[in-house]
């Protein structure tokens, strides 16, 4: 893959469900001549159709969105188009959604209490090729990797059951569910029966709690 060259303007795409979060990402980046913001979306399904057309260099991309994940907006943007860069951004660092992240193909992950500077070395150092966690991150992920092997339960779900399972967390009905996700009322009930059995929660707050946990959603 031929990388850019380090005199050139990185093209920048924002993703995140906070209009207030893209806006301050988008002023904080404005302020650089290295860096031009081509697009920003708080819906991830729509983003991956503005990053087809835009092809940007980079996307920073929001790990706790309702209804799609960052983690499953990844493989998206990958068909989409294949030599963007992808740099998740997320409040918490949830027991293993930076291992989940980078397995799925993100080349960074960034907390949003990072310093402004640390945007900058983030976006140029993807676009050379290198991966590149914020050293708070990079903190908690050495001190779970030496946790005895500890495993997240949600890593035990497919796609499709993260889906549903934020979404209950987030307090929907099985019709709300279905609604949103296109299914059958019987299948949401039955995502809902398989996610209390496989990850051992019985009830929307545990599910909720859980969610919390891992960092998928923010406490309220």
């Amino acid at each position: 893959m031929k990388l850019m060259e380090p005199t050139a303007t990185i093209r920048v795409f924002l993703i995140d469900d906070q209009l207030m979060i893209r806006a301050g990402f988008r002023s904080l980046l404005a302020a650089d001549p290295r860096f031009a913001v081509v697009g920003d979306s708080g819906d991830p399904r729509a983003a991956v159709a503005a990053v087809r057309d835009l092809r940007p260099d980079v996307v920073l991309l929001d790990v706790s969105m309702p209804g799609l994940s960052g983690i499953d907006t990844i493989p998206l943007l990958r068909e989409a188009c294949p030599r963007v860069r992808i740099v998740m951004l997320t409040h918490h660092e949830g027991d293993s959604f930076v291992d989940q992240a980078l397995k799925a193909g993100a080349d960074g992950y960034l907390s949003k209490d990072s310093d402004p500077g640390e945007l900058r070395i983030a976006l140029e150092a993807v676009v050379r090729g290198e991966a590149f966690l914020s050293p708070k991150v990079a903190g908690g992920l050495l001190r779970r990797k030496s946790a005895n092997g500890f495993q997240s339960r949600l890593s035990t779900l497919t796609p499709r059951e993260r889906e549903v399972f934020q979404l209950l967390a987030l307090g929907r009905s099985n019709k709300e569910v279905a609604k949103e996700l296109e299914m059958t009322l019987g299948t949401a009930k039955k995502h809902r029966e398989n996610l209390q059995r496989k990850l051992d929660c019985h009830s929307t707050a545990e599910l909720a709690l859980l969610a919390v946990q891992e960092g998928l959603i923010p406490p309220s």
